[in-house]
Order: structure tokens, then C-alpha cells, then sequence
């Protein structure tokens, strides 16, 4: 296979200390032609922005994940404004909402708007983070319209529907080769095609039969294989139409 655009993942994290380089060098040979390394809190974004530096097929997202809002400076919008400049960041990100965790709903939800304010304000696409939080993340995605990447997609088919009618990009990964995933592979069924991200979420969420082990992005191929028996098309014809659809959506 080739033409596999992991649209979401994050190198930088600690399960990849032991062969990070020797990995990375790695996935081209194995059809990877490009990935979005986030990063999820302003210390760890200078290490995806070195990543990006190094290899010429990973690109930056920058932003402040709802888990890391303890210790966020003031001027926090700021400093991601001015990551941004650098010529491989394509997007904001990640950020968005977490209710799994108990991190207080009223920080997150201004800190999720304060950076749905920044892409507007610069044009730039944004990776948003939705866990267990549907009402809150989409009344914001409502209100603002930005171009964004709902990442991990976790809803029902009925606000993939919402979420395509608005414009917005839905991202699907090692879960729906899960047996337990019913929305996923409804989404996954049912999702125009012109909508549809791959992703990892590298190192996590790995797909059957690796679940439970380090991800990377080269078993996006099992989650394309098992789309595209969904839809009835060829894996690559999918790895074809997901890779043009990330271009476009990060402008690359």
C-alpha cells in the first residue's frame, strides 16, 4: 500500500523514546507519505515543531489539549499565534473538550473557544478533541464554523450528519476494527467519502490485531482495509481519497 496520510498522531510521546528515529526513517519504505504530529501543550510543541524539521513528510499542529490547561500562562494564545508562523505548522491543535476526566468544564470550554477564536482569526484549520463531551464541543463548532477536524470520531451517524452539513472533517483510526464499535462502523459505512480523514492517535489506539500495543502509522492500513470492505471500494482507491482529503483540509 502507499498513499497512507495519518491525519493525527503524536510522536513526540515517551512510548516512542527507545527507536523514535529509527521508526520514523522507517515509514516511507512502508507507503507513509505524510503525518500530523499535535501537540497537546506548549512544552511538547517544540519537540513536534523539531520533528517536522527533521523529516520532510511530518507536519505540526499546535494547541493546548483540555487535559494540560494546569499552569497555562496568560499570554498562552499568544505564544500559539506565534508557533503558528513556522512554515510546517498547518493547524491549530489539538484541542477541544474532555469530560472523562474530572478537569473543570468551565476552563476547558473557554480555553477550547479562545482557540476556535485564534484559527478564525488566522485562517488556519483545527484539530478538535471530543471525548464524552457532544453537546458542549458541537454548540461551539455551531457558533464558530471554523474549518476544522474532528478527530477520533466518536458520535452517532446523526451528528456525523451535523458535522458534515457544517462543513467540518470527521477522522477514524484503529477503532473500527474494534467489535465493539457499532457508531464507528456506522460512520464509517455511511460518511461521504470527501469528509473522511485516517488517523492513528500514534501510540494509542491501535488497531486489531495489535490492540492493546504501541500504534504507528503504518497499521492505518487496517483501518483502511476495514473501511473500504465497508464501502465497497479498494484499499488503495481509500488510502488514494483519504490522503487528497488531509491535503486539502491542511492546506499542504
Amino acid at each position: 500500500m502507499t498513499n497512507i496520510f495519518d491525519s493525527h498522531a503524536h510522536y513526540d510521546d515517551g512510548w516512542f523514546d527507545s527507536d523514535r528515529d529509527e521508526l520514523l526513517a522507517s515509514l516511507p519504505d512502508k507507503g507513509v507519505c505524510g503525518i500530523v504530529n499535535n501537540s497537546v501543550d506548549l512544552n511538547n510543541a517544540k519537540t513536534v515543531l523539531a520533528l517536522a524539521e527533521k523529516y520532510p513528510f511530518i507536519y505540526a499542529a499546535v494547541g493546548i489539549h483540555p487535559e494540560n490547561l494546569e499552569g497555562l500562562p496568560e499570554d498562552y494564545l499568544d505564544q500559539i499565534a506565534e508557533l503558528t508562523k513556522h512554515p510546517k505548522v498547518v493547524a491549530i491543535g489539538e484541542t477541544g473538550l474532555d469530560y472523562h476526566w474530572d478537569i473543570p468544564k468551565d476552563k476547558q470550554n473557554r480555553v477550547f473557544e479562545e482557540q476556535l477564536q485564534l484559527s478564525l482569526e488566522l485562517g488556519m484549520p483545527i484539530i478538535v478533541h471530543d471525548r464524552e463531551a457532544h453537546g458542549d464541543t458541537f454548540d461551539k463548532l455551531r457558533k464558530y464554523r471554523p474549518n476544522a477536524l474532528v478527530h477520533c470520531f466518536s458520535g452517532s451517524v446523526e451528528l456525523m450528519r451535523e458535522a458534515v452539513r457544517m462543513g467540518l472533517y470527521i477522522s477514524l483510526g484503529g477503532v473500527v476494527t474494534f467489535k465493539n464499535a457499532r457508531h464507528s462502523i456506522e460512520v464509517a459505512s455511511e460518511i461521504p467519502l470527501d469528509r473522511l480523514l485516517l488517523e492513528t492517535d500514534a501510540p494509542y489506539m491501535a488497531p486489531v490485531p495489535f490492540r492493546g500495543k504501541r500504534c504507528d502509522s503504518s497499521m492505518i492500513v487496517y483501518a483502511a482495509e476495514r473501511i473500504a470492505s465497508l464501502r465497497g471500494i479498494g484499499v488503495q482507491e481509500l488510502l488514494d481519497i483519504t490522503a487528497e482529503n488531509a491535503k486539502r483540509f491542511y492546506r499542504i
